[in-house]
């Protein structure tokens, strides 16, 4: 029987996190600031995605793009296992200049599962430089294998503007709380920003981004707490300055939509 664990390994390489699990957890809709790729190892999972709901399994790559709303469950009762590498858009953003010699700047994964037995191969070596203690050499084949797996899992075309838009009306709800998201709101403040009734906004709030505005305003503040963490912040001193009422609020949601605790990751990437 699968367990519910979590591993989010120490940093090594800057602007590289590597979690690795086996669970029958099931996440809660939420969203990275990073790009996410990774690999099914065991079991099969369904999941919201930008292209709709998908299932992978073993041996599939699964990818995320920054800002992109997504969930997970697990196919049966035996749960499933995988590896994952997230990526600070920085980085890729080298990457697809490399690689398009310097006419784009950012790209995006068009497909949330991939199935090809040589990019899965390709993302078990990398996985394996950057859960290692590292080396003399380590650098060097660190940064081709990450090239390389890009280059084949990233097609070299801009991100589409059609996954950009958002009515005009939505926008200025989404801007206000995106404009300071620690500042308390009610659903009548947003449907007087933007010009609808609150069951619009609601619906039209949902239908734009992916989560309702009560959801998207605790993935902002977790956003802020999760760099906050990054950055050495105490975990209560990041619970207050994220907007949570206090470590444990900030716990629940964090382990709601990621899986693993901020304890844990403050451990990992500090």
């Amino acid at each position: 029987m699968m367990k519910g664990q979590f591993r989010v390994m120490p940093r090594r390489i800057a602007g590289v996190e590597v979690v690795e699990a086996a669970t029958r957890h099931a996440f809660a809709r939420h969203t990275h600031e990073q790009f996410g790729i990774g690999l099914i190892h065991q079991g099969a999972q369904t999941s919201l995605s930008g292209r709709g709901t998908v299932e992978a399994e073993a041996g599939n790559v699964i990818t995320v793009n920054p800002g992109e709303v997504h969930d997970g469950a697990p196919i049966g009762d035996a749960g499933r296992s995988w590896r994952m590498l997230y990526f600070e858009p920085s980085l890729v953003g080298a990457a697809v200049s490399d690689m398009s010699d310097g006419r784009w700047k950012t790209c995006e994964f068009a497909e949330p599962v991939i199935r090809d037995v040589a990019l899965a191969a390709r993302f078990r070596a990398i996985f394996a430089v950057a859960a290692s203690t590292g080396g003399t050499d380590a650098k060097l084949r660190w940064d081709e294998l990450v090239v390389t797996l890009l280059a084949e899992a990233l097609p070299l075309v801009p991100r589409s503007p059609a996954r950009l838009q958002v009515p005009a009306s939505i926008a200025a709800a989404v801007n206000r709380i995106d404009d300071d998201p620690l500042k308390p709101l009610t659903l009548a403040d947003l449907a007087q920003a933007s010009g609808l009734s609150r069951f619009q906004v609601v619906r039209g709030f949902a239908r734009a981004t992916g989560l309702t505005p009560h959801a998207y305003l605790m993935q902002r503040r977790i956003d802020i707490v999760r760099r906050l963490i990054g950055e050495g912040t105490p975990l209560a001193e990041a619970a207050i300055a994220g907007g949570f009422a206090d470590q444990s609020h900030m716990t629940r949601v964090f382990v709601r939509k990621y899986g693993f605790s901020p304890g844990a990751y403050a451990r990992a990437v500090n």
